[in-house]
């Protein structure tokens, strides 16, 4: 069985591979083999620099600052929701007829 060998670039050759696909005019096909990456990746590269911009590669833990709001607002309802639920269960202990 042979093993898929899985390769990780850095954010400058992304980038840079982007804005020569950009600015050359030439196709990807050709820049994606000149560079010897898959046309795939390239495409992809591209796609995902055109919709996010400056935010695009963040790496790999890290979370782009866009989203960064959305992951500390899920953080705090996790926590809100364990604190509602603590109180629920108080409740129904406390307010139980003693025995």
């Amino acid at each position: 069985m042979s093993r898929r060998i899985v390769r990780t670039y850095d954010k400058e050759f992304k980038l840079n591979a982007i804005r020569l696909y950009l600015e050359s005019g030439r196709p990807s096909k050709q820049i994606s083999a000149e560079l010897g990456i898959p046309d795939g990746t390239l495409v992809t590269w591209v796609r995902s620099y055109k919709k996010d911009g400056g935010e695009v590669f963040p790496g790999k833990g890290h979370v782009k600052p866009s989203d960064e709001e959305v992951v500390n607002l899920r953080k705090e309802l996790a926590i809100a929701r364990e604190e509602r639920d603590i109180l629920k269960k108080a409740l129904g202990i406390f307010s139980s007829p003693r025995k």
